[in-house]
């Protein structure tokens, strides 16, 4: 554990890097060799939409990146957050506490209110309008919403008072597990199940991506599955009923042009048909 520490502690933005572009490569080779749907598109046009927000997310991250390391410092040096006020307890125990709670308030709760909030929906929306889910979806994300996530993260490490290195290290694991649950891979039903039943696995995700109301509205889960089971918005639908995309923005100059994704939160809003 102490190595582990130690690592993200001090973790070098190229390592970082690797690992957003290793998972990338990873998983594009893997669904490319088992598919869970043989989809018709133009596949390096499609990765180079997706790999341009994935680029604008870094940049805002990282230009914003100093916040979230001052916020980390201060609750650690004035003792402030859940971890901070916890008796003491075995360090792997209160890593997966930590771990937990970041995933709880900085992505589920963050991806919720995204949904249920209008204005926020508007910069969301451009990550639903993809209609051929691979794994380069995963960082399919208008810049004004990475600046939106990057508020719910800075509000999550503090609240849970958790230490800059747990900090990289959810966001290291968060890259791997939405990069393996947006990947357009084919598991066995009953392994996805399993791996349901810890972490979002690819075909609950799948789910979340169905075109229409109420699926959208579910299985908001970013690393561990156990907050949609808990707060009852887990859902499922047989995969092959599955069709990506939203019904607002079905035709392909809305959901495969680049300016007019970038123009999309601007734009008058459109009612979602609810079934």
């Amino acid at each position: 554990m102490n190595d582990i520490i130690a690592y993200f502690s001090t973790i070098p933005s190229s390592h970082r890097s690797l690992i957003l572009i290793g998972g990338i490569t990873i998983f594009w080779l893997i669904e490319n060799a088992f598919p869970l749907f043989q989809m018709q598109y133009k596949k390096w046009h499609h990765a180079g939409i997706n790999i341009f927000f994935t680029v604008t997310t870094i940049i805002v991250n990282f230009i914003l990146a100093f916040i979230l390391i001052k916020t980390a410092a201060w609750t650690t040096e004035n003792h402030f957050g859940i971890l901070q006020w916890l008796p003491k307890m075995p360090l792997w125990l209160n890593a997966i506490i930590g771990l937990l709670l970041l995933d709880l308030i900085g992505a589920y709760l963050a991806h919720l209110v995204q949904h249920k909030v209008k204005f926020l929906w508007r910069f969301h929306l451009i990550h639903h309008t993809d209609t051929w889910i691979d794994t380069t979806t995963a960082n399919r994300h208008h810049p004004g919403e990475s600046v939106i996530r990057f508020v719910f993260t800075t509000l999550g490490v503090l609240i849970v008072g958790s230490p800059m290195w747990m900090v990289f290290l959810y966001q290291s694991l968060s890259v791997i597990t939405s990069q393996f649950n947006h990947a357009n891979i084919s598991l066995p039903n009953k392994l996805d199940v399993f791996i349901s039943y810890f972490i979002v696995s690819p075909n609950m995700h799948k789910v979340h991506h169905h075109y229409m109301l109420p699926y959208t509205d579910s299985n908001y889960g970013n690393i561990f599955s156990v907050w949609d089971r808990l707060f009852s918005t887990f859902t499922t639908l047989p995969k092959d009923q599955i069709i990506y995309g939203v019904d607002t923005h079905p035709e392909p100059e809305e959901h495969n042009k680049l300016r007019n994704l970038l123009q999309i939160p601007f734009q008058k809003s459109r009612s979602a048909k609810n079934s």
